[in-house]
């Protein structure tokens, strides 16, 4: 059977507008793909925060069990703790988060400066090796946050991927800004606890 010119531009035309519905559907569902992973990346960087945030109370009652601590510093780690929990978006959690994680910190460089005698209480030491530990992986779950955001804003504007997100609704992430401020290290001074 002997296909006629029409036929051919017909099939031809067909071929093109299934190969198109294709390329967007493939379009779609990757932006939607690389949306998920940064999603799920800033997931995990509030799962490493909550994981620090639930180790609080328990270094607060190991130290406050062992030693006196003025009660304005315990509160402080607590408040800060807080202020994580009730934080509302991913900026503002992560600025409560770091907070969170330069309290603990200054908390338990003073408390380890001014009783030495915590240094052989066993809990003190794995809770502090956990936090240590949780804030290593903070800072990972950050990077590979950082890293799904570059997938996807690569996705979103480069040809010919810009000219369907924006069909759809998709458009470019911000970076993760550290806040410089909220990142120096806590200054101990005299060796005694703030109060």
């Amino acid at each position: 059977m002997k296909l006629s010119k029409l036929h051919i531009i017909l099939l031809t035309a067909a071929l093109i507008v299934v190969a198109v519905i294709l390329a967007v559907i493939s379009f779609y569902n990757s932006f939607v793909m690389l949306d998920q992973n940064v999603a799920g990346k800033w997931s995990e960087v509030e799962n490493q925060y909550q994981r620090q945030a639930d180790l609080i109370p328990n270094l607060v009652s190991v130290v406050s069990s062992s030693v006196s601590v003025e009660t304005k510093f315990v509160k402080d780690v607590i408040a800060a703790r807080t202020s994580w929990q009730g934080a509302g978006t991913n900026l503002d959690k992560d600025k409560a988060g770091v907070e969170m994680t330069n309290g603990i910190t200054a908390f338990v460089n003073a408390v380890a400066e001014s009783y030495p005698v915590l240094q052989a209480n066993r809990q003190y030491v794995a809770l502090t090796d956990e936090l240590a530990g949780t804030q290593n992986r903070i800072t990972v779950a950050r990077g590979r946050y950082i890293d799904a955001i570059k997938d996807y804003n690569t996705a979103v504007k480069m040809f010919p991927g810009v000219l369907f997100a924006g069909m759809f609704g998709f458009t470019g992430k911000d970076y993760y800004q550290a806040d410089l401020k909220e990142l120096k290290a806590p200054q101990l001074g005299n060796g005694t606890l703030p109060s």
